[in-house]
């Protein structure tokens, strides 16, 4: 057994030795005949100076003026609901009524007793000023009519409180309750947002404080919005975050249209003073590494015969700002020359390529995915 094995060993070792040194011949053949690499298929884009004015973006969130969800102040029965999920309502509109049937029935009773402590309380003025009752009659009275006066408003003022009202004017939310519902002290019932102004919360580097105030004009961007909403710099936080050395910026918006939601993300854009001029060119066109940024550059070389061919090199290149699917290019690309968009990762130094743009990679500064 063990001498078959060897056998067959011999004989694979022997058949890989024999496939590998034809192979070798055939190469070695190949070069010497001076055979070199079919070329590689790229995309390329001419790179473009354009002036880019410089800003500042940064992500943020919208926020309410005055945002809450409105809960039962005290446990009980939802007996009439009157508004409607997504409706506008105003500053003191009632929202629900809870039932306060045993309330009311306290209220009768207590309200007799304060007419019995009333009346005591006249008798005893008056036996006191003739001095038929000792003075602390009259104030044990004095003191009964009060007590019953306090209860009176205590039991009006709880069932007040069971008559929910909207806090200020704003949008609803999807009501939470229904008819008959017990609700418990604190329930949520709706929420209630004032987005007529509407805040864009969003944070900066530290850096870029200087050229910060209050009043200045940011745009925002979002796709649910369809359009840029404009507005101004509201207040600026007191501290700057410690952990990331950024600080809390506020903007207000008059958001006629209602678009702007609290919670809704969007893209905060503030113009700085003064352009730039830039070389452009498609993000998908750098090679990013460790050691550093490149592009290949596609240009007329010559071959170890003399033979002129289509090829690239590699040049590395400092990178600026980006915008959308382009890059900024501070160094290391002019205008004029010829980018590599794609293919890149088949690419060497020297590589001949055949060029071919029929499909071109996405090169916008204002991208708009057809599924946004």
């Amino acid at each position: 057994m063990k001498k078959r094995m060897s056998i067959t060993v011999l004989v694979l070792v022997a058949f890989i030795a024999a496939v590998g040194g034809y192979k070798y011949l055939t190469v070695k053949a190949l070069m010497a005949q001076g055979w070199t690499p079919p070329p590689e298929a790229v995309t390329t884009v001419v790179a473009k100076q354009e002036t880019w004015t410089g800003s500042l973006n940064a992500i943020g969130s919208v926020a309410a003026v005055n945002g809450v969800t409105v809960s039962a102040d005290l446990p009980g029965i939802v007996e009439e609901i009157l508004f409607d999920s997504g409706r506008n309502v105003s500053k003191g509109d009632v929202l629900v009524r809870l039932d306060t049937r045993q309330e009311r029935a306290q209220l009768a009773a207590a309200q007799a007793q304060l007419e019995l402590t009333r009346l005591a309380l006249q008798r005893n003025q008056g036996l006191a000023q003739k001095g038929i009752v000792p003075q602390q009659n009259y104030d044990q009275a004095v003191a009964e009519f009060k007590s019953a006066d306090a209860n009176v408003n205590q039991i009006k003022a709880t069932i007040e409180r069971k008559t929910i009202h909207a806090p200020f004017s704003g949008v609803l939310g999807i009501r939470q309750i229904n008819l008959g519902q017990y609700l418990a002290g604190g329930a949520p019932i709706v929420s209630l947002q004032a987005i007529r102004p509407a805040y864009v919360n969003f944070a900066i580097p530290q850096q870029q404080l200087a050229g910060m105030a209050k009043g200045r004009a940011i745009e925002v961007v979002s796709d649910a919005l369809g359009q840029s909403e404009f507005g101004k710099v509201n207040a600026l936080d007191s501290v700057v975050d410690e952990a990331t050395r950024n600080i809390r910026v506020q903007a207000i918006f008059d958001n006629a249209s209602g678009k702007l939601r609290p919670g809704m993300y969007v893209e905060a854009r503030l113009p700085n003073s003064g352009s730039t001029e830039v070389v452009m060119i498609p993000s998908s066109a750098v090679v990013y590494a460790p050691f550093g940024d490149s592009v290949y550059i596609v240009t007329d070389m010559k071959d170890e015969k003399g033979k002129p061919y289509r090829g690239v090199r590699q040049q590395f290149v400092k990178l600026g700002g980006a915008r959308g699917d382009q890059v900024a290019v501070i160094s290391g690309v002019k205008p004029g020359d010829e980018v590599v968009t794609s293919g890149s990762f088949k690419l060497r130094p020297g590589a001949a390529v055949i060029i071919n743009n029929s499909v071109q990679p996405a090169n916008s500064s204002n991208p708009r995915p057809e599924n946004s």
